[in-house]
């Protein structure tokens, strides 16, 4: 029934369409690109797009279609890892802090009220400039950047579950609250996490861009979407296909992750169930 509705929801599924695309595309990379995406060619540097280089190529000579479609396994890695991390470390302590109510649990909300006060780029630019650059430090910084996010959301979904009758029913019974957490808390907060999970995917696709187009990210030679962009804005004005390919490829992962997160939550929302077209 729940993938019925779903496929109902128009938009939804064309995001689910584009979130597949972007996964087959970095999985089948060395099938799908046309070019080595590392091999220069200085006598084909800053060739328009054409048959033979679909995305023309870069001050280096390198096709820009197979650039970005290699990319495109940086930028995903990065938004799943990444999430996972967040979703990870945030679940496990937002269900201490909403389940115990004593010094543990003051201390987790004390400690997520402090970096949520730092905006989620701020927090991973910290991160990334005290352990360097480099893609798993990106992963290490945007999962890190996220975790406060996920405990408040793990947390007030573990309190309003908490005050549940079964709960109390279960406390009764004298089951230990590991128990309790495991087997009743966390199956009925499931569901808002991996709504919050698809959609900081994208969040953590853009903050990879962002911090690679700073220069904290995946470094090169090795291709993704942020750096690329940042070294084609040097030759923007003749030579707008360097940073415009794959600021495209960004622009449809986003999108697509986003509305595939709208979809999930209006799937697993009793509420918003009835307002499925």
């Amino acid at each position: 029934m729940e993938l019925k509705r779903f496929l109902k929801n128009k938009v939804s599924f064309f995001g689910f369409i584009l979130v597949i695309v972007a996964l087959l595309l970095a999985i089948f990379s060395p099938y799908i690109s046309t070019h080595d995406p590392m091999k220069q060619n200085i006598i084909k540097r800053f060739a328009k797009p054409s048959w033979e280089y679909f995305g023309g190529t870069d001050g280096y000579g390198r096709d820009i279609f197979s650039r970005t479609i290699y990319g495109s396994r940086i930028s995903l890695s990065v938004g799943f890892a990444a999430t996972f991390l967040g979703a990870m470390l945030g679940t496990i302590l937002g269900l201490i802090a909403g389940y115990n109510k004593g010094w543990v649990g003051i201390g987790i909300v004390w400690l997520t009220d402090v970096f949520m006060s730092f905006p989620t780029m701020v927090l991973a630019i910290i991160v990334v400039v005290a352990f360097g650059p480099g893609t798993q430090n990106v992963i290490l910084a945007i999962g890190l950047a996220f975790t406060p996010r996920f405990i408040r959301l793990a947390r007030a979904s573990t309190l309003s579950v908490s005050e549940q009758v079964f709960i109390e029913a279960s406390r009764a019974t004298g089951q230990p609250s590991f128990g309790i957490i495991r087997k009743h808390i966390f199956p009925n907060i499931a569901g808002d996490i991996i709504v919050m999970s698809t959609l900081w995917i994208a969040t953590a696709i853009r903050l990879e861009a962002s911090l690679s187009f700073l220069g904290l990210g995946t470094q090169p030679p090795t291709p993704s979407w942020g750096n690329m962009i940042r070294e084609g804005m040097l030759y923007f004005m003749h030579a707008p296909w360097l940073s415009l390919i794959p600021g495209a490829g960004i622009f449809f992962a986003v999108i697509g992750f986003n509305m595939l997160g709208d979809g999930i939550r209006d799937v697993l929302d009793p509420k918003l169930r009835g307002r499925l077209t």
